[in-house]
């Protein structure tokens, strides 16, 4: 299947219109707060699935932060406020509660950047309403790893979502996959902001003639 660069554009264009790309540039150290063990066990298999896609690494710790990539689950946003230390991570975490609760959304991330642009650590919200919990553990824990993998625009989802339903089964649609791979190829910058490198992207994509 092949992707053209204004299809990638749009992944990486925000509703403002700046084209904003990072991938992680480091390896990734997962915790997943609030699940039982089999959950925890379905989201860190996603999430290696998600990394070898795109030819990354994972890692048992963080230098700096111990783990980078926190996703918390809650019943209610208010829960947040009472996880030790998280105002730490998350300075504006107050207001953040209020603005969550006001547009009564399920799930909300949050990047961190290193001096390159690079992804350094990303934290993950999800509120656990009807809509969140209808949804299959191992379809969930697909989505979220897709959409922390990279540094998507705000609206790349907004149409169609990143996986598709094969005979009841959740899959990461070829065309995201492939966009994955390319964004990791060792030559790519790790930040960019420039749209010409959705162009660079597709011509990773693109099969030989």
């Amino acid at each position: 299947m092949n992707t053209d660069s204004q299809q990638i554009e749009r992944l990486f264009t925000r509703a403002d219109g700046a084209y904003v790309f990072a991938r992680w540039g480091r390896p990734i150290v997962p915790v997943v707060f609030g699940v039982d063990a089999a959950s925890l066990g379905v989201f860190k298999g996603a999430i290696e699935a998600v990394v070898s896609l795109a030819s990354h690494q994972m890692a048992e710790t963080d230098p700096e932060l111990g783990a980078n990539l926190m996703i918390f689950f809650c019943q209610q946003w208010d829960e947040l406020s009472e996880v030790p230390h998280l105002d730490q991570l998350v300075p504006d975490l107050a207001p953040l509660v209020g603005k969550l609760k006001q547009a009564d959304a399920n799930q909300y991330r949050i990047f961190r950047f290193d001096e390159a642009g690079a992804i350094r650590a990303a934290f993950v919200f999800l509120r656990m309403d009807a809509h969140m919990a209808a949804v299959a553990a191992d379809t969930l824990a697909l989505s979220q790893a897709v959409q922390t993998i990279l540094l998507w625009s705000d609206t790349a989802f907004d149409e169609h979502p990143p996986l598709a339903l094969i005979e009841g089964n959740a899959v990461l649609r070829p065309e995201i996959a492939d966009v994955i791979r390319a964004a990791y190829d060792p030559v790519m910058p790790a930040a960019v902001q420039d749209a010409s490198h959705a162009l660079r992207l597709a011509a990773r994509i693109r099969p030989p003639s």
